[in-house]
C-alpha cells in the first residue's frame, strides 16, 4: 500500500486511488434560460439528505457547459444502465450537438430526460458552491423515477463494469 502525503501530492496518484473507488455513471444536463441544451457524463454524483431530499455533483469551471449550468434553476440527473456505454461515451466527450438523434424528453424546466436509463432525479439548484476548480451543485429533488429492470452502469479503476449481486452467505 502506497501512502502520499500533503507536502509531496501527485495528482496522478490521487486520480488513481479515487478509481479504487466505484460509482455509477450518471448523465446531468440542463436547459439554460435561452433555451441552449447541456449535458455531460459524471460520477461525482452522491446523495446529500432524505429530508429535505438533496443531491450534489460537481462540475469543471472550465467546462463549456459550466456557463448553463450557473445559468439554469434546474438540472436532471440520469443513472445510465449497464446497456448506455455508448451514451456515457457521447456525453463525456467536448463539443458537437450531444442531444442529436436522442429521444429524450424534457423534464422540470425543459432539464432533458435520457431513455432508458434505470432512475431519473429531476432537481432545483438549491446551491452552487466553489470546491477548487470545480463547482459542487446541491439539488433539491423534485421528481423521480426509476427502472428496477434495469441495471446500473459502473466505472471502476477507469472501465466500465457491470453490477453483479454478491452472494452474502459466502462474503467474507
Amino acid at each position: 500500500m502506497s501512502e502520499q502525503s500533503h507536502a509531496l501530492f501527485d495528482s496522478l496518484a490521487f486520480r488513481r486511488a479515487l478509481g479504487r473507488f466505484a460509482t455509477g455513471i450518471t448523465v446531468v444536463t440542463a436547459r439554460g434560460p435561452d433555451g441552449k441544451l447541456a449535458g455531460l457524463t459524471v460520477n461525482s454524483f452522491n446523495s446529500v439528505s432524505l429530508s429535505p431530499p438533496l443531491v450534489l455533483w460537481s462540475l469543471g469551471r472550465d467546462s463549456p457547459s459550466h456557463e448553463v449550468f450557473e445559468a439554469s434553476s434546474h438540472f436532471a440527473v440520469n443513472v445510465l444502465s449497464a446497456g448506455q456505454i455508448d451514451l456515457s461515451n457521447r456525453f463525456a466527450r467536448s463539443g458537437g450537438d450531444k442531444f442529436a438523434g436522442i429521444a429524450w424528453q424534457p423534464g422540470l424546466q425543459g432539464a432533458p430526460l435520457l431513455p432508458d436509463c434505470c432512475a431519473w432525479f429531476e432537481c432545483r439548484v438549491a446551491a452552487r458552491h466553489p470546491g477548487g476548480d470545480h463547482t459542487i451543485f446541491i439539488g433539491e429533488v423534485e421528481k423521480i423515477r426509476d427502472d428496477v429492470k434495469r441495471a446500473p452502469l459502473v466505472y471502476f479503476g477507469g472501465e466500465y463494469c457491470f453490477v453483479t449481486p454478491a452472494q452474502t452467505k459466502d462474503a467474507p
